[in-house]
This record gives structure tokens, C-alpha cells and sequence, in this order.
């Protein structure tokens, strides 16, 4: 009887949540990755007109916001493998949904961070350099953020369900 009970059943709609948790990976990880990349790039662009021997050294939190679209894209692509037409459980679909949007909204998140760290920190740096390494280390806090999303979603990813037999 235990057996039975935790079955889950299986739809052709199952799908929908497994492909929703891919959508959501990508857009909310991608939101995080564009606002992190403008909002610290307007900081560069402000610290190169009066410092523009510091713009290369300054360039980090423009790609730290950029990984944080590579996060969504790796766990878009793990969870599109496992959407599968056939023997694709409601659990399956909902665990999929909750590993995107756990790495989408995570690097949204991490991404606003970046951008408004990296954008006020890049011009204190340009007043007083001494900031650089107090700069790189809240930018890591940040960027963890998106990490932490990034390995609870590869985690959820591999869970699965069998479906229940008719």
C-alpha cells in the first residue's frame, strides 16, 4: 500500500511545469545578469571620464553579473534533458519548476547586488583606491548568493518520482 501512496501520477500537462522551471532559470537569472551589467557599467562609464587608467581593474563586477547568466543557462539545460513526453510525473514537472525558479530568482537577487555594489563601489574606488579589496569582497557575498540558487537547483533537479502504474 506504501508503494502506491507515494506514486505520483502522470500527465501530458506535467511537462508544462518542468518547462516553466527552464523559462524561469533563464529570465529571472538573465534580469540578474543585465541589471548587474548596466547599473555597474554606468559606474565605469562615470569612473573613466575622470580615472580611465582604472577601468580595466574596475571591469569585475561586470563579469561577476555575467556568470550569474551562465547559472541560469547550466540549470536550463539540465532541467530541459529531464522533460521527457513519456513517464513525466507531477512531482517531476513541480521539482523542475521549483529548481528554476530557486536559480532565477537567486541570481536576480545576486544580480541587483552586484549592480548597486558595483556601481557605488567602482566610484569610491576611484576616490580612494584602498577600497578595491573591500569592493572585490562584498562582490563575492553577492555573487555567493547566486551560487547557493545555482547548487540547491542542481540538487532539485535530480530529484524524480516514478510515475503511478494505471
Amino acid at each position: 500500500m506504501l508503494p502506491v501512496l507515494l506514486a505520483f501520477e502522470c500527465s501530458k500537462t506535467a511537462s508544462f511545469f518542468g518547462f516553466g522551471g527552464v523559462a524561469a532559470a533563464m529570465i529571472f537569472a538573465n534580469l540578474g545578469a543585465a541589471y548587474g551589467t548596466a547599473k555597474s557599467g554606468v559606474g565605469i562609464a562615470s569612473l573613466g571620464t575622470l580615472k580611465p587608467e582604472l577601468v580595466m581593474k574596475n571591469i569585475i563586477p561586470v563579469v561577476m553579473a555575467g556568470v550569474l547568466g551562465i547559472y541560469g543557462l547550466i540549470v536550463a539545460v539540465i532541467i530541459s534533458q529531464n522533460v521527457v513526453n513519456k513517464d513525466y510525473s507531477y512531482y517531476n514537472g513541480y521539482a523542475h519548476l521549483t529548481a528554476g525558479l530557486c536559480c532565477g530568482l537567486s541570481g536576480l537577487a545576486a544580480g541587483l547586488a552586484i549592480g548597486i555594489v558595483g556601481d557605488t563601489g567602482v566610484r569610491c574606488v576611484g576616490q580612494n583606491p584602498e577600497l578595491f579589496v573591500g569592493l572585490i569582497l562584498i562582490l563575492i557575498f553577492a555573487e555567493a548568493l547566486g551560487l547557493y540558487g545555482l547548487i540547491v537547483a542542481l540538487i532539485l533537479s535530480q530529484s524524480s518520482s516514478e510515475c503511478q502504474s494505471n
